[in-house]
């Protein structure tokens, strides 16, 4: 049966409107029902999980602002995603509905593909963090269950093994086992990855503050620096001058306490364990409590085989031996089976029933190695060629083919269960679920890496203290730092400003839901060069406790350079303006002067030919001739030089009208009439 599709609630005051939403919606394939405010809804919204609300928002009143604060709230639509659609025209209005806790928006008037495309992105993000958040919980139970792992005889090269290949994968000096003797006060360092020569080696539990510490308490313990801190007060002089000042301890529970540690050591650059380092630890702790306590039970199995000289008593032996623990190979969650070297059952609990699919006596009188799927049937005879040289791997998957044609995925672990490794002790795990789920966490991954690598913003996360966990191809390109460098060693004090990234730090916190949104800021790239970006940032919440940050920024300098030659521009023509006006009213003056300098040298002419020219009339003629001369040549200069015509003048000339450019108060009142 296919899932239901999609509820879609859409709030908004005006029908119109909310008829054109829902209509996009219904085209689009999703259902949807109307909503008059943010507590309640029309119809029976209440008996749908509502995936999306749409909600209309403007900042000319608070109305919509208030309903989408009443839908973040309410019960029926918490878990919702809110789209708000916002006026296009008004300033701010998208700030505010993000603010109020919407989670996307759109302009409008809504553009129908715009509206659907933002619809189903909300719908993918909300199913893929429902998915992670499933996932998360089932990883956890993985660990849990990692518990019931068994081990080979030869415990200590697998021990060997395992401490070795956990100091590569940490990156840490050294990695050993530890176990407390009963009393206390003495442990016992089993394998060390640094020293193949070490087995056994007591210690006294007094000088180790630490691992007496954790024996106690069953925790796991990090110390950044052994030196300084306050544990190690009494045995300073012991570890002043150690090599590996960061610790991490692990206890090694068995039987509801703790017989020993992990232990392991590491230089300050080499950092402290984070989560995800320390569950793996963990597993590997549980993995060797097993171990050890397997270990004794087969030891013991090896010396009681000592005890025999006859078949007919060994066989016996073997009998009781598996009675022994009848009850708790019956009540185990895990199957087990006893085999011998051509394969055929000795002894099998229920669980193998469970797990195959056959009954009791199918298995008793049958072949076990039968069950495994065509495909595997090569590796079983690895297996078992190997059994023959004494080796009994652990964490071997292999499908398995049950009665009723089912396929399932079984992890086992086997161990020698005599001294000449004639019976096999074989443990089945069902992990078919759990390989599922890792491979869809490894799919889910992928796809989170390939997402944030393609963006073209800088995505840069980091813990709280700083340390980057996070930085993606865009960060690379615009601060040119390589990854490598800054990914867990470097701070994400060193991309800002000084004080600038605990500045931007205080505003996520002290913001609502944690967040800011298109902040102007500055980043320092490599060079030491600023960027101006604009930034988008919030913390990151685990179980309700904030565990990181994460930021994302928009390189903007070519949007700035963009707003300069701008305004540059405007710049170039308002003074060009200027230039245009102050040519305009030169010409402009240049004509009106024109007409009454010809009428003074016409008045000057005539004057100087009545008068005597040796009169005072007659030079006083000539001069303002002279002059009047001068004047009309340099009119005709600037008339030459600014022409702008706007009127009649003589001779079917335009010029630009003074008069009427200066206000009808000053035009002739024939042209008032």
């Amino acid at each position: 049966m296919s899932p239901p599709a999609p509820y879609i609630l859409v709030a908004d005051d005006d029908a119109t409107t909310r008829d054109a939403l829902q209509g996009a919606l219904r085209r689009g394939g999703f259902a949807s029902e109307r909503a008059q405010d943010g507590a309640s809804s029309d119809g029976d919204s209440a008996t749908h999980d509502v995936a999306v609300v749409l909600v209309s928002v403007g900042t000319a009143s608070a109305e919509g602002l208030d309903r989408v604060r009443r839908m973040r709230e309410a019960p029926a639509t918490r878990g919702a995603s809110i789209i708000a659609v916002v006026s296009p025209h008004e300033e701010g209005c998208v700030e505010r509905a993000l603010a109020a806790g919407a989670d996307d928006f759109v302009r409008g008037p809504v553009w129908e593909p715009e509206l659907l495309s933002r619809v189903r992105g909300q719908l993918r993000l909300r199913a893929s963090l429902h998915e992670l958040a499933r996932k998360e919980r089932d990883a956890r139970v993985m660990v849990e269950i990692t518990q019931a792992l068994t081990s080979s005889l030869d415990f200590r090269e697998i021990l060997g093994t395992v401490v070795g290949r956990l100091a590569e994968v940490m990156r840490v000096e050294r990695c050993s086992i530890v176990v407390a003797h009963e009393a206390g006060d003495v442990g016992y360092v089993l394998v060390a990855s640094d020293d193949a020569r070490v087995r056994d080696l007591p210690i006294e539990l007094e000088r180790y503050p630490e691992i007496q510490r954790v024996l106690q308490t069953r925790r796991p313990l990090t110390i950044d620096d052994a030196t300084s801190h306050p544990m190690f007060w009494e045995v300073r002089a012991h570890v002043s001058s150690t090599r590996y000042p960061m610790l991490t301890l692990i206890p090694i529970d068995s039987e509801d306490r703790a017989v020993g540690v992990l232990f392991l050591r590491a230089s300050e650059a080499r950092g402290s364990l984070d989560e995800r380092e320390v569950s793996l630890c963990q597993v590997v702790a549980n993995a060797t409590a097993i171990a050890i306590r397997n270990a004794r039970v087969v030891q013991k199995l090896r010396d009681e085989r000592l005890a025999v000289s006859s078949a007919h008593i060994e066989a016996e032996q073997r009998v009781r031996m598996l009675e022994r623990y009848a009850d708790l190979f019956h009540s185990s969650a895990d199957g087990m089976a006893v085999i011998d070297e051509s394969g055929r059952v000795i002894f099998a609990n229920p669980k193998v029933s469970e797990i195959t699919g056959y009954t009791d006596d199918e298995v008793r009188n049958g072949n076990l190695l039968l069950a495994i799927a065509r495909q595997d049937r090569a590796r079983v005879s690895v297996l078992r060629e190997g059994f023959r040289r004494g080796e009994f791997p652990a964490g071997v998957d292999l499908r398995i083919r049950r009665r009723d044609g089912g396929e399932r995925v079984v992890s086992i672990a086997t161990s020698a269960l005599l001294r000449d490794q004639s019976a096999v002790l074989v443990t089945l795990r069902d992990v078919t679920d759990e390989r599922a789920i890792a491979s869809e966490l490894a799919r889910t991954k992928e796809f989170l890496s390939s997402l944030i690598e393609s963006s073209p913003d800088a995505i840069v996360a980091s813990r709280l203290d700083g340390t980057i966990l996070l930085f993606n191809s865009a960060a690379e390109r615009i601060l040119g730092y390589p990854r490598e460098l800054v990914v867990g060693a470097g701070s994400v004090e060193m991309l800002y400003p000084p004080g600038a990234a605990r500045e931007i730090m205080r505003r996520i916190r002290t913001a609502p839901e944690s967040r800011i949104a298109s902040l102007r800021a500055e980043v320092l790239s490599r060079s030491g060069e600023r960027i101006p970006v604009l930034l988008s940032a919030a913390l990151v919440s685990e179980n309700g406790a904030a565990v990181a940050s994460v930021g994302v920024f928009s390189d903007i300098r070519e949007r700035i350079l963009l707003e300069e030659r701008l305004a540059q521009f405007q710049q170039r023509v308002a003074l060009s303006e200027k230039q245009v006006i102050a040519a305009e009213l030169a010409g402009a003056a240049a004509h009106e002067l024109n007409q009454p300098l010809t009428a003074i040298q016409g008045y000057a002419e005539l004057l100087q030919r009545k008068a005597d020219a040796d009169s005072a009339i007659g030079r006083g003629a000539a001069v303002i001739l002279r002059e009047s001369e001068r004047m009309a040549e340099i009119v005709r200069k600037i008339g030459k030089i600014a022409r702008y015509e706007t009127k009649q003048y003589v001779g079917g000339t335009s010029i630009l009208d003074l008069d009427r450019a200066a206000g009808s108060d000053s035009l002739p009142p024939e042209e008032l009439k």
